[in-house]
């Protein structure tokens, strides 16, 4: 039994802190807005060797503590970043510890596929653990796979509800969904569901879906208006001949591309920016340094907000919407 001076009431919080790294700045700040608190207050230095230094001027003993960043280019910088971090608020006595990492890197390496190849995905969930993380949000794993590489609660959150109302205009419109290879089925197909449309699935008979000769579609395209669903988009080459194969086999050539990730590295954007790809929308879980007219970046910042404050206020994330303003 504890003295009387120590027993908390039942219904009294541990206080709540936000610190970002400087993976996603923005989307952090606008988290932090959402939430309607500021951002603790945090200095990350870089020695002259690169080494990283991070300095936490606040208290975090007994905080309900959440830490957000992205896993974006500068990927290693960024992840070596985070676990200082969070060895940083772990040893300053923080009472939990919570990832908010709207992009996780390395999750398209989450299995192996000849005998000595390594699982860079676990080994990053490792590391967050080792570190203090205590439970993990992100959003659009590329592998749902992921989630049981941790030992800690994982909350993958969608973009499904962002898209769905982004694209909404097109219900009444020739549109079929297209998911460019079997691993994008699973989102394109929920999108085909909330947008009434059709699905088809891009396969190739050499197994590659690099060569638009070699590209058939399981469902209709032909006549149709499509849009390309994709959980992130990387070098481009797949959307790329996704869209040169959906003009030979007849499709109109009014292509809108989608994605929760715009990793879009190198000329990426050239790749996808094809005169017939009307659209390409993203959302902000990685910073955009692109500046193109006929890119969308759809916010994220509620979803997250959301799931934090359920989180901390120990309710369910099952029910989490968007507001009046961007529900689908």
């Amino acid at each position: 039994m504890l003295p009387p001076r120590l027993r908390l009431p039942m219904r009294q919080r541990r206080p709540l802190k936000l610190f970002a790294g400087n993976g996603n700045p923005v989307l952090a700040q606008r988290i932090a807005a959402d939430l309607g608190i500021s951002l603790g207050n945090l200095m990350v230095h870089r020695f002259s060797d690169g080494e990283v230094r991070v300095e936490c001027h606040e208290t975090v003993r007994g905080c309900d503590v959440f830490v957000i960043q992205s896993l974006c280019p500068p990927i290693h910088d960024n992840l070596m970043e985070l676990l200082i971090l969070l060895d940083a608020l772990r040893r300053a006595s923080a009472a939990r510890l919570t990832v908010v990492m709207p992009y996780y890197a390395y999750s398209r390496q989450e299995k192996k596929n000849s005998p000595r190849d390594p699982v860079p995905a676990k080994l990053v969930a490792d590391m967050l653990s080792t570190a203090g993380a205590n439970r993990v949000i992100t959003m659009d794993l590329h592998a749902e796979a992921i989630t049981g590489f941790f030992h800690i609660p994982v909350d993958d959150l969608s973009a499904l509800s962002l898209l769905v109302r982004h694209f909404a205009r097109l219900r009444e419109e020739n549109l079929v969904v297209v998911a460019p290879d079997a691993g994008a089925v699973r989102l394109a197909r929920a999108v085909a569901r909330k947008l009434e449309a059709p699905l088809a699935v891009a396969y190739a008979r050499t197994g590659r879906t690099d060569n638009p000769a070699h590209i058939r579609f399981a469902g209709d395209v032909e006549g149709l208006k499509p849009l390309i669903v994709e959980d992130m988009i990387v070098t481009g080459k797949r959307v790329e001949s996704c869209v040169r194969a959906l003009i030979r086999q007849g499709c109109i050539p009014e292509v809108r591309v989608a994605a929760t990730h715009g990793v879009l590295a190198g000329d990426a954007v050239r790749r996808v920016m094809q005169p017939e790809v009307v659209e390409l929308a993203i959302t902000d879980t990685i910073p955009q340094q692109h500046q193109h007219p006929r890119v969308t970046v759809i916010p994220t910042a509620h979803l997250f907000a959301e799931a934090i404050r359920r989180i901390y206020l120990d309710r369910t994330l099952d029910t989490i919407v968007l507001p009046q303003t961007v529900r689908d």
